[in-house]
């Protein structure tokens, strides 16, 4: 995992995620996922590239059920942004970077 990802859950979510002063992009994503690992690498690399402006998470869909349950997560992996707490934008499946980015 690098070091610009955070693992966010039930604990961290809200303040990670909600409470953010920058954009914030959501890694929904779980250990037995095979997109997911495709995915991880790209996710990755982009918080690499835009650390200090949009804070990249991951969160095991299988630990925190109920925060994939509420943002109507029914397939993984799926990246939402979150800007001042509310979702602006998402995606769902694995892509390359360059798709990831636009």
């Amino acid at each position: 995992m690098a070091e610009n990802v955070i693992h966010v859950g039930k604990d961290n979510f809200e303040k990670e995620v909600l409470q953010s002063t920058i954009p914030v992009v959501v890694d929904f994503w779980a250990e037995w996922c095979g997109p997911c690992k495709f995915l991880a690498p790209v996710v990755e690399e982009l918080a690499t590239e835009y650390a200090g402006h949009v804070k990249f998470t991951k969160l095991d869909t299988d630990k925190d059920q109920e925060i994939a349950i509420k943002y109507g997560i029914f397939g993984i992996p799926t990246l939402k942004v979150f800007k001042a707490g509310t979702e602006i934008d998402s995606m769902s499946g694995a892509a390359p970077k360059d798709y990831v980015k636009d």
